[in-house]
């Protein structure tokens, strides 16, 4: 019977494939007989070992799981950007796109055992029924959650807006679990998530993704900055990934004049290429205008970025941007599933692309690398300076940001900071406004008290990674046996004290542990407050809209910026 039946799937998956094999051999390529060839014989290779595979294999085989693992591997060998999305992926997909989904408007994280509410968004339904961030997740809709993975348990939470959900928790501090009850909405999420004046006549927009419609938000923010007395504008796209491409051209709109050229795409198919230009009448054409970038800007942001530097309308600020000057066109595939593809190349103003040329150099957060100059070709902006290709676009002030020490990753990542500032809230019922809020000695104190009490907590600094790979280097190289002595003195010497480095690091870590705690009284607007304060990029935008002269200089080029230094693409 089980042969019959994987037999029956067999045929049925045949005639499918026979059916795609001869329509692309009817479709597109009547001019390219050989490459048509290629194709139906390799689709027919495919098909033939997939029978057989499932037919034979000693184990029963999983059909959609060996397609789709050989789809990804076989996309994974293009480029980073072209994905299949599954029907089960759609709603992710969903929300990439427009920044909706149906739930109760709350980050999850695993912690331990549990799942526990990270951060309840202000305003919607987790934090009007009085979820706090820490609870622990027990149960969702009836069925235990204890032991499951975030991904499992998200896709609990979410559903069709005005269902209910029954959740039951544990709460910190509490003596017995809790039962909430509240009703799944329709959650969209802003992608301006904080705007206001931060000097005397300087205002800040972040935009945090490129969403539908996320141009009216970013307009919105402009003209109530514009009332409260802005004359200068800060746009902040740090870590801000991209997204629809539209919303790039129509953010650009707002600060240049109509029938202006944003960006440009070209790709195989040449009836789709485009040439983007602001389409309506801008709010502002005259008001000083500083972007924030940094090496998490990708896409989108590299367009509005790169237009308003080629066109000489901004000074970008920060680090070099990330280098993704690929178009993506979503394909419909059967069964409801989805094929984003990249289909061109994306071209700003001055003609260069934003794409990195070397996609073997590449950091490990994925942002451009090293450029060989020999792969560098110099542009010009609509006023005559010199800007380079290559990957990324070069802010016109360069900033350096400090990494963080390894103490402080691992903190983060071992969630002391999370869940030391659960129990702050617990014996702290309120506290300062963010703008006003310090980590004073007797909070700090008191967290390395907490740390200290933790015997799980286990990182390693990066004097010891280094020490690590020496040593792996040299029992390789057969060195490790007559200096293990000076090793073991190493070792011993550089052991941890985590007390030490807390103290030597409490800058960075305060920084950090605060804005942890400001969540859980004043959400994410008050934890961007308080991060505002010891801002070093924000500081330097807000100096350069204060001098006239400098910043006027950048653009007409009497004053030399990173974007007109080929050396800054290094």
């Amino acid at each position: 019977m089980n042969i019959f039946k994987k037999n029956s799937r067999i045929k049925w998956i045949s005639g499918v494939l026979i059916t795609l094999v001869i329509s692309v051999g009817l479709v597109g390529f009547n001019n390219d007989d050989e490459r048509n060839f290629s194709i139906v014989k390799n689709l027919d290779i495919f098909y033939t070992l997939f029978r057989e595979l499932n037919t034979y294999y000693v184990d029963e085989t999983n059909p959609e799981k060996l397609i789709k693992t050989g789809i990804d591997n076989m996309l994974e060998s293009l480029d980073p950007y072209t994905t299949y999305i599954p029907e089960d992926d759609m709603e992710d997909f969903k929300f990439m796109t427009t920044g909706e989904y149906g739930g109760m408007g709350s980050l999850i994280s695993r912690n331990g055992n549990y799942i526990v509410i990270a951060e309840p968004y202000e305003g919607f339904p987790a934090q009007r029924a009085g979820l706090k961030a820490g609870d622990k997740l027990l149960e969702v809709n009836g069925v235990n959650v204890v032991g499951k993975q975030s991904s499992e348990v998200s896709e609990l939470l979410k559903g069709a807006p005005n269902t209910p959900l029954k959740l039951k928790i544990e709460r910190p501090g509490e003596n017995k679990p809790l039962t909430i009850e509240l009703v799944r909405e329709k959650i969209s999420i802003n992608p301006v998530p904080y705007y206001g004046m931060v000097s005397g006549k300087s205002g800040l927009i972040i935009l945090n993704n490129f969403t539908q419609n996320c141009s009216k938000e970013v307009e919105k923010a402009l003209l109530d900055l514009k009332e409260q007395g802005a004359e200068n504008i800060i746009l902040d796209l740090r870590g801000n990934p991209g997204g629809l491409l539209d919303e790039a051209v129509k953010i650009v709109n707002l600060f240049v004049k109509k029938g202006v050229e944003v960006v440009s795409t070209r790709g195989k198919v040449t009836q789709w290429d485009k040439v983007y230009r602001c389409t309506s009448e801008p709010v502002d054409t005259i008001i000083p205008i500083t972007v924030l970038i940094s090496r998490g800007s990708a896409s989108a942001s590299e367009i509005v970025a790169g237009s308003i530097q080629d066109l000489d309308r901004g000074v970008l600020i920060g680090q070099r941007s990330f280098g993704k000057g690929l178009v993506q066109t979503t394909r419909n595939l059967s069964y409801s599933s989805k094929l984003k593809v990249t289909t061109a190349k994306y071209y700003i103003p001055s003609g260069r692309c934003i794409q990195a040329v070397d996609y073997s150099s590449r950091n490990e957060d994925g942002s451009v690398g090293l450029v060989p100059d020999s792969l560098i070709t110099e542009f010009k902006t609509r006023d005559g300076r010199s800007v380079y290709d290559g990957g990324g676009v070069s802010p016109d002030i360069k900033v350096d940001i400090d990494s963080y020490a390894n103490i402080s990753f691992a903190l983060v990542a071992q969630n002391m900071l999370f869940n030391f500032a659960t129990e702050f809230a617990i014996t702290h019922k309120e506290i300062t406004a963010p703008t006003e809020f310090k980590i004073t000695d007797d909070i700090f104190d008191e967290f390395k008290q907490f740390v200290a009490a933790k015997e799980d907590f286990k990182y390693e600094s990066a004097t010891q990674d280094m020490l690590k790979k020496l040593k792996d280097v040299a029992i390789k190289e057969k060195y490790y046996e007559k200096s293990q002595k000076e090793f073991d003195e190493l070792e011993k010497l550089l052991k941890l004290d985590v007390q030490k480095d807390l103290n030597i690091f409490r800058n960075e870590i305060s920084e950090l542990l605060g804005a942890e705690i400001i969540k859980r009284y004043y959400y994410q607007k008050g934890a961007i407050k308080y991060s505002l304060q010891d801002d070093k990029e924000l500081k330097e935008a807000i100096e350069t809209l204060d001098n006239p002269t400098q910043y006027n200089g950048l653009l007409n080029g009497t004053v030399l910026s990173h974007a007109g230094d080929k050396r800054s693409m290094k």
